[in-house]
């Protein structure tokens, strides 16, 4: 769920390769990595410095990938949303979904360097590598903020209506977001600060995970539905629509090696998709990950995919189901050799 520039920059400060090779013929679980209890969103991988966070109900979580160790609570949170690294992995930026904060802290200690007031429940934010702004959803305000990391001043809120999901840019200053209420894919201008037009994804309810890929070119957005809409970004016509699994939430873009993953909590899965066709995308493979597992961050490095999962417990009538306590992981897919 980032856009491209963003991570072939990163991969280029982490001394990868960024040359397209084959994709591996299989994927499969080849690790878990236990974790304190509680809820979870977003994930997030700094390849610079070898380090996986996980947004917490409470907390930021932090993996060192080298060593394996876990911090459980880098950071306190209010219902965090989004961990971002930015600055070659030194800030992260965290939205704490209670309190409306965006948050900029210091990723080696957690400490709080400042806090943002973005608007009502902030949730997915990225960096635009165009305006070198950080982009925040805040759907409960029904408004995207830009923030200069820098000066941490918001710059522009740019009104956006229809439950605000995740969203990506072009690299050329424009971002399409997901609309998860309206059913719908928005195009915003970052640098006029506008919306400049709302297309509807036919066929698709409650669109939530989105990249942009093919150099740009194609909008893929995850629906509640288990299927993923592919739209022509210049056209806004609606191309491909493909079936995946039951209950998927992120789509995980692997430019380097030419993959879309879809992880869909309700029957455990990770669908693979092929890029390599713009005009025809291919799932090319379905692999069993753990119930749960909806979110999730690539190791650009390694392809390694981070999938966050519990055990879910049916909650009573009308309430959410709750993690079993104990249960909480981070299921770990590889590409096999």
């Amino acid at each position: 769920m980032r856009n491209a520039l963003k991570l072939l920059v990163a991969l280029a400060s982490a001394g990868v390769s960024t040359a397209a090779f084959a994709a591996p013929a299989d994927y499969g679980v080849v690790a878990r990595i236990s974790g304190a209890d509680g809820g979870w969103d977003y994930a997030s991988v700094d390849p610079v410095r070898g380090q996986l966070y996980v947004a917490r109900g409470d907390a930021v979580m932090a993996v060192d990938l080298a060593s394996g160790t876990v911090n459980n609570q880098l950071a306190a949170a209010q219902r965090a949303h989004e961990v971002l690294p930015i600055d070659n992995g030194a800030t992260l930026v965290e939205t704490d979904g209670t309190s409306g904060m965006t948050r900029f802290l210091d990723a080696k200690t957690g400490a709080v360097i400042t806090e943002v007031a973005t608007g009502k429940k902030p949730d997915y934010a990225y960096l635009d590598t165009a305006t070198g702004l950080v982009v925040v959803m805040n759907p409960g305000s029904n408004g995207v903020a830009l923030i200069d990391p820098k000066t941490h001043a918001i710059v522009r809120t740019i009104a956006v209506a229809g439950g605000l999901e995740a969203g990506d840019s072009d690299a050329k200053g424009h971002a399409f977001i997901n609309l998860e209420e309206a059913n719908a894919l928005a195009e915003v201008d970052l640098v006029a600060g506008k919306l400049l037009r709302t297309i509807p994804l036919t066929g698709c309810d409650g669109p939530t995970g989105l990249a942009i890929v093919a150099k740009g070119t194609r909008v893929m957005s995850t629906c509640s539905n288990g299927v993923v809409t592919v739209v022509d970004a210049g056209t806004g016509k609606l191309v491909q629509t493909l079936s995946v699994g039951k209950g998927p939430d992120a789509l995980i873009a692997d430019m380097v090696r030419g993959l879309a993953f879809v992880p869909s909590g309700r029957d455990g899965t990770l669908t693979a998709i092929s890029l390599a066709d713009p005009d025809k995308f291919a799932v090319v493979a379905t692999i069993p990950t753990q119930v749960g597992a909806r979110t999730g961050a690539l190791d650009p490095r390694t392809g390694k995919i981070y999938l966050p999962a519990a055990t879910m417990v049916p909650g009573a009538a009308g309430q959410r189901a709750t993690a079993k306590p104990g249960s909480f992981v981070v299921v770990v897919v590889a590409p096999k050799a």
